[in-house]
């Protein structure tokens, strides 16, 4: 376990980072496959559009997990990745595609050595490193302010669950004019005077920004993984709220790739979409249900374009 003073030390250095964000980028689409008794993939449905709306919906609802309470939360344009107690040009490789992932959709990535804000940790016991990390730094994984993460049940469950992936996400409301903490944090945060500029039931002034995201990866249970396939799965569930728990089987997903690496290689179109229509959406509705409907809308208007683009 020497390898738990570098990252409990790591984990303190996670601090808030916070700028807009941008508009995300499209992605090359590739084929399709039967709605019924494979995995679907978008291009097939374009012409059912009810189908495709219901389609997307289901997913951001089987795969979106935002805080209670909170709305759908994304990086803003800083990111930095790092990989640790892999082999050098294993770990530079990962960080690399998801720093590329990152850049598709509008984030900047840090250079190397820059102070990681997503932090891949390499190990053959999670369990137990899951469990040090949590008891010797435990403000770094409940920040104490609300809506900033998913709660004890769901540390609990980051600490015991039998995955080969796990991973634990801190965000933060966010005053989206002026960029601060729209909430305080015990000790650390003092409570913050928001200037409120014209009442709306229909939108906040708050949006949701990541601070962090740590993720353990097991070694022992991703070895029928490439390093491009598992870059991959680990680009998707660094650059959104995914519910570890999501049931994605019946679309085509890189989500699926530990139960059938021979047919996921890389992100595909649908996951892209998800992530363009993620980034693109407008994170001020303050209905939490009209923000996952703008959020399946960008997915729409994000696979539409992607379509266009091979016309």
């Amino acid at each position: 376990m020497s390898l738990v003073p570098f990252l409990a030390a790591a984990l303190v250095t996670f601090q808030p980072d916070i700028s807009l964000p941008s508009t995300a980028a499209g992605q090359q689409p590739s084929a399709a496959e039967s709605i019924q008794d494979e995995p679907v993939d978008l291009g097939e449905i374009l012409v059912e559009g009810r189908s495709l709306e219901n389609l997307v919906r289901n997913f951001v609802s089987e795969v979106a997990a935002p805080n209670e309470g909170r709305g759908l939360a994304r990086w803003d344009r800083r990111l930095c990745v790092g990989v640790v107690n892999l082999r050098r040009d294993t770990a530079e490789y990962i960080a690399d595609r998801i720093s590329t992932v990152a850049e598709d959709l509008g984030i900047e990535a840090g250079n190397p050595g820059c102070q990681p804000n997503v932090l891949v940790v390499a190990t053959d016991d999670p369990k137990t490193l899951a469990r040090t990390l949590v008891e010797q730094r435990p403000r770094a994984f409940r920040r104490g302010g609300s809506g900033m993460d998913q709660g004890r049940s769901a540390l609990r469950e980051f600490i015991e669950a039998d995955k080969p992936v796990r991973w634990w996400q801190v965000s933060a409301p966010i005053e989206a004019e002026t960029g601060g903490l729209a909430v305080s944090i015990p000790g650390i945060e003092a409570p913050p005077r928001i200037r409120i500029r014209g009442g709306s039931r229909l939108r906040s002034q708050m949006v949701d920004y990541f601070i962090k995201n740590l993720i353990i990866v097991d070694m022992n249970r991703v070895s029928q993984l490439s390093i491009p396939q598992l870059a991959d799965y680990l680009a998707m569930i660094s650059m959104a709220q995914i519910d570890p728990d999501a049931d994605t089987s019946v679309y085509l997903s890189i989500l699926n790739v530990l139960n059938d690496p021979q047919r996921y290689l890389s992100l595909t179109e649908w996951d892209q979409a998800y992530l363009s229509g993620v980034y693109a959406a407008d994170q001020t509705l303050l209905n939490r249900r009209a923000s996952r409907t703008a959020v399946s809308r960008s997915i729409i208007r994000a696979h539409r374009n992607l379509h266009e683009t091979t016309e």
